[in-house]
């Protein structure tokens, strides 16, 4: 019961489908914003929802170690149960935990070839295979066109749903209609993009690309949940 309590609270059900079908299989999204504003917080909510309902999350980090990534979700975690009132919630977590495994890589040394040779070596051995792909941390100030297509290929190929952060400089100055000038070039790529903005003490959730729109939402500045605005 207290695990179909959780399932009932979909912070992505408000954008129009599960959290995991917001994309389709093979398809790319991009959270895009300012340093500091939200983006890890969101897409591990994604990911959260995701493995409540079953489903395998890899996410892989390109800038902080596996401690921090776990310690994102351990307390996400416990905020939604909390939010809920839920109590005894130690083992839907253990239940859930194995649907999550977290890989990371230096900056530097990240390129799709060696994340298809530990993803080939983990779903090869029947480890892990993963349903939804989180990239937190790819460098979108340099060319990534020749990396985005080659990991575009690699969802296709194994009908995963991928999803990117992609940091936003303050100073720089969006493209048409709010689009990061990073990803204007690239919109082609993504199904979905979603700009994180702060106004008023709350950080807006804005669809720029999206299949379906969605109702105002914001991320909770105290806990970093999704909620709607009132």
């Amino acid at each position: 019961m207290l695990k179909k309590k959780l399932m009932l609270l979909n912070p992505f059900g408000s954008m129009g489908a599960d959290s995991e079908e917001i994309l389709p299989e093979g398809g790319l999204g991009a959270v895009a914003a300012h340093a500091g504003v939200g983006k890890t917080a969101l897409l591990v909510q994604l990911a959260l929802n995701a493995m409540i309902r079953g489903k395998k999350v890899l996410h892989i980090s390109l800038q902080d170690p596996v401690n921090k990534v776990s310690i994102w979700y351990h307390e996400l975690f416990n905020n939604i149960v909390q939010q809920l009132g839920i109590t005894g919630s130690h083992e839907i977590w253990e239940e859930i935990l194995p649907n999550r495994f977290i890989m990371t890589f230096k900056v530097e040394g990240f390129n799709v070839p060696k994340l298809k040779e530990r993803l080939t070596d983990l779903m090869a051995q029947n480890i892990f295979l993963p349903q939804i792909v989180i990239i937190d941390g790819l460098n979108f100030d340099e060319d990534v066109r020749e990396t985005v297509t080659a990991l575009q290929a690699l969802a296709g190929e194994h009908a995963l749903r991928l999803w990117f952060t992609v940091h936003v400089h303050r100073h720089e100055e969006p493209a048409i209609e709010e689009m990061p000038s990073r990803l204007a070039t690239m919109a082609d790529f993504f199904e979905v993009v979603i700009k994180l903005l702060p106004e008023d003490g709350v950080t807006c959730i804005k669809p720029l690309k999206v299949k379906s729109a969605f109702p105002p939402l914001f991320l909770d500045p105290a806990t970093m949940l999704i909620r709607q605005q009132s």
